[in-house]
């Protein structure tokens, strides 16, 4: 039922291009002061921060969504930018605390680039964010799998 809500909730917004532009003017900058310094979030518009350990994949610097490069060093090193640790070696280590832990071998669809610096929140309400890339049938996210079980 909750579900179903938050789905024409969704539509009833895209249905409504003034409604959703004002709401991305109004949620945007809220979404920007949390979750930047929290997460480091990179606002692409295409959140995953809840299938990475909370972990903002797109801090990484080949901007990788489905998994380290193969280039990580033995000391969990990024190879890009040796200093930094590698963004999915973080990712997995803080995935694994979370109820949904199975969520970071869930395969990512490529970034729409047109969706940055927009809100992630109404582009997931929208369905905006679910681009279909032949990758899995159905996107799956924490965020409704706890709408669907409350």
């Amino acid at each position: 039922m909750i579900k179903t809500l938050f789905q024409r909730l969704g539509k009833a917004i895209h249905q409504r291009p003034r409604l959703e532009k004002f709401l991305d003017r109004v949620l945007r900058p809220f979404e920007h002061i949390t979750k930047v310094p929290i997460f480091g979030c990179k606002m692409c518009g295409q959140c995953i921060l809840h299938s990475t350990g909370m972990t903002c994949p797109m801090t990484c610097p080949k901007n990788l969504r489905n998994g380290p490069c193969g280039g990580v060093l033995l000391d969990g090193g990024c190879e890009v930018v040796p200093e930094m640790r590698c963004i999915w070696v973080n990712a997995y280590n803080r995935s694994q605390r979370l109820p949904w832990a199975e969520e970071i071998h869930d395969l990512q669809p490529p970034v729409d680039w047109s969706l940055k610096g927009s809100s992630s929140w109404i582009n997931l309400a929208t369905g905006r964010d679910q681009i279909s890339s032949g990758c899995h049938s159905e996107p799956k996210s924490a965020f409704i799998e706890v709408i669907i079980h409350e």
